[in-house]
């Protein structure tokens, strides 16, 4: 089974720039957006043979995830928690017979950290949420979780230290996560490649230059590890200001 997460930066602007291509080529069996910016009526497009399920922001144009898979759930909730996390279209959980699978777009602390305490709250939130559905069967959150977790994940540490997705905040959280029965399916593959990330910021030629950030996770409950077969970072796919990412399980 392969699924691949992308955070789209803009559902209807990236089927302009290949989506579609991208999709006949990997052909995977779930796709989990992030900041998909729209509702479902916004765009026609041609995707056969997949469900599509989609959350959108209270506000137009803003955030937004989706996840359109070949076989149907057993179950599709949007949200999570209280109603301080029902606002921005920003999680949605498919369960799945031998799973749940966790489409999220993490809410970025933004710029001098002015959203922090709203993100650590979203992060202790969830984190409730995961080991409850865990309780009943394993997990596999994936999207844009927002942080670069370990020097390693991103190209320039040193100047970035403190910034939005490597505050020291941010990054125990992560910390906690792994450390409450979870796993980063890229790291447990390849805990020492450098060079591995899933964004670039638009400015400084970043991009080319690959001074990047690895923002983009697969997370899976421990126990899911030994059907892990391969966790890939696609790189070389324009479309968006973040790349897609996937996890292989057999």
């Amino acid at each position: 089974m392969k699924l691949i997460s992308w955070n789209v930066n803009g559902l209807r602007a990236c089927l302009k720039k290949g989506f579609l291509d991208f999709c006949a080529l990997s052909d995977a069996d779930v796709y989990c957006l992030q900041e998909t910016k729209m509702t479902a009526d916004q765009a026609d497009f041609d995707l056969p043979g997949y469900f599509r399920y989609w959350n959108s922001a209270d506000k137009k144009g803003y955030s937004g995830t989706a996840i359109f898979t070949k076989t149907e759930p057993i179950s599709v909730t949007c949200d999570f928690g209280d109603d301080l996390h029902r606002h921005e279209g920003r999680l949605i959980t498919a369960e799945y017979p031998d799973f749940y699978l966790l489409c999220c777009y993490t809410p970025n602390s933004q710029d001098g950290l002015k959203r922090i305490e709203y993100r650590l709250q979203w992060e202790d939130d969830l984190l409730l949420y995961l080991r409850t559905l865990d309780r009943t069967k394993p997990v596999i959150l994936c999207g844009d979780l927002n942080v670069a977790h370990q020097e390693i994940d991103l190209k320039n540490p040193g100047p970035n230290r403190g910034s939005p997705g490597f505050s020291d905040q941010e990054r125990d959280r992560m910390t906690a996560l792994l450390s409450a029965g979870f796993a980063d399916t890229f790291r447990q593959l390849y805990p020492d490649k450098t060079g591995a990330y899933t964004w670039w910021s638009y400015r400084h030629n970043a991009r080319a230059n690959n001074a990047g950030w690895r923002i983009d996770y697969f997370i899976v409950s421990q126990r899911l590890l030994p059907r892990v077969t391969a966790a890939d970072i696609y790189a070389e796919i324009p479309g968006s200001d973040h790349c897609p990412v996937a996890l292989t399980l057999c």
